[in-house]
């Protein structure tokens, strides 16, 4: 049993492989963006990869939000302490949020894990750093709050890191940030304000509430999820996006792939979940883009309605290779996917969806499984002001320190290396003005390469006006 004076003196001795100072070089940058975007693109729906591209032509900070795997690329020729871990992969400031528990409390926490891997803790809090920068440019906030919100999160992860390793591990394992924390340590009426209408969004984001919005009833009183392009399609109607030589369109309805799906699935769960799940009954599936780097892998909603026709919505969401997985020396244990992802979220969350859980689609595509939209909510960052934003780059730091502290029990050594200065603040502070100014020169490119025609973008309103009665 080692003292945590000896845990901490271990991250402090990694200071000599590694100094502080150093983790402010932006890393392997001296590449073309043009082939690592194309390649991620691989294996999505064709079409839709042109929304993908047309979704990350809004701005620079949308195109960061899609390319994740440029990051992965350059973060590997950046300096780290040395620790491997289970990392969220894609860290950015709109993968956190506001998520129901089981027993239907509201947390706060790091909400997307597609690309969960092992590997070094400063890679996600650089990719998180980074973000916060990028959107307050975005948002035109200005520079005393880009540098105030950069600093802000890695003095948070820093302070909550400390905390965590002078706790127990149940301590670090149970602790939760809950809404109620968050209004208590609003310390402006603004963010308050913001927390509480979070809180009253979360409630109202419901099956039942859902239900009306995205179903309808057909001339035989059938409920069916109804079609929204681009957003949602079915598969074999003449609004499907699938490319007519898709696998999914051999099929001859749905019916196939949802009970492949079910088959496996039913296994990951608990048995009083499998219980739950077995007093509903299908209704409808239909084919859900979702978020922007996602967009042209495979998401489906399923509908399923109890004997008093109360609803449940399952989005099976297809797990790829995580985009770390080429640049990390570590390499993930789970061979599936869908698992990956799943064991990645139980780890690092305080508590996961009450249908969590992992299925192998018919042509040997990995999936996860997990509710739509239950009580989920995500920061409206077009809303915040300088003291909001600043609040949340806070939480965020708060909330990852305490991912990691959770998946790793490695607080410690973590802490350690930090040590108590700004000389980490200061060094990714420096990375993140470094990170972002590349992140513009590889905007332009691509904006290039969609004008150019090497790439092809479309909007949501481009499909739309495809399918004008």
């Amino acid at each position: 049993m080692t003292s945590l004076k000896d845990r901490l003196q271990r991250g402090k001795d990694a200071r000599q492989q590694c100094p502080r100072s150093s983790q402010a070089g932006p890393g392997d940058i001296d590449r073309d963006p043009l082939p690592l975007i194309e390649a991620s693109s691989k294996g999505r729906v064709k079409s839709l990869v042109q929304l993908r591209y047309g979704r990350m032509l809004v701005s620079p900070f949308t195109f960061y939000r899609g390319s994740a795997l440029l990051q992965a690329h350059d973060l590997a020729g950046t300096q780290n302490m040395g620790l491997s871990l289970p990392i969220c992969g894609d860290c950015h400031l709109m993968n956190f949020g506001g998520f129901a528990t089981p027993e239907r409390n509201l947390l706060f926490s790091v909400n997307d894990f597609d690309e969960a891997h092992p590997g070094p803790w400063e890679w996600d809090l650089k990719r998180l750093v980074a973000s916060f920068l990028i959107a307050a440019r975005d948002l035109r906030h200005g520079k005393g709050v880009e540098e105030s919100v950069c600093l802000d999160v890695v003095r948070s992860y820093q302070k909550t890191m400390a905390r965590c390793a002078e706790e127990g591990a149940l301590d670090v394992w149970y602790d939760a940030i809950t809404y109620q924390d968050l209004l208590e340590q609003a310390e402006a009426k603004s963010t308050f304000e913001h927390v509480e209408k979070a809180i009253d969004k979360a409630q109202r984001r419901t099956h039942a509430q859902l239900l009306p919005k995205i179903t309808e009833r057909d001339r035989q009183g059938r409920l069916l999820i109804r079609d929204d392009l681009p957003e949602i399609f079915h598969l074999h109607k003449n609004t499907s996006l699938l490319d007519a030589s898709d696998d999914w369109m051999k099929l001859n309805n749905w019916h196939p792939l949802y009970n492949t799906f079910m088959k496996d699935y039913r296994m990951t769960l608990q048995a009083d979940r499998r219980e739950v799940l077995s007093r509903f009954k299908v209704q409808d599936m239909a084919f859900k883009v979702v978020g922007v780097g996602s967009v042209g892998t495979r998401c489906l909603v399923a509908l399923l309605t109890d004997d008093q026709q109360k609803p449940l919505f399952l989005q099976f969401k297809e797990a790829r290779r995580s985009v770390l997985a080429a640049y990390v020396g570590s390499k993930s244990k789970v061979r599936h996917q869908g698992r990956r992802v799943v064991e990645g979220q139980r780890l690092m969350q305080s508590a996961s969806d009450l249908f969590l859980g992992w299925t192998t689609g018919p042509t040997g595509r990995h999936f996860y499984v997990r509710q739509l939209r239950d009580m989920k909510v995500s920061a409206e960052l077009e809303n915040f002001d300088a003291t909001t934003f600043n609040a949340y780059a806070r939480i965020c730091g708060r909330a990852l320190a305490r991912t990691h502290a959770k998946a790793s029990g490695l607080a410690g050594p973590i802490s350690g290396y930090i040590g108590k200065s700004d000389a980490l603040s200061e060094a990714l502070l420096k990375y993140a003005q470094a990170y972002a100014d590349h992140n513009e020169r590889d905007f332009e490119r691509f904006q290039k390469a969609c004008r150019q025609g090497r790439l092809q973008a479309r909007s949501e309103a481009d499909f739309a006006a495809d399918h004008l009665p």
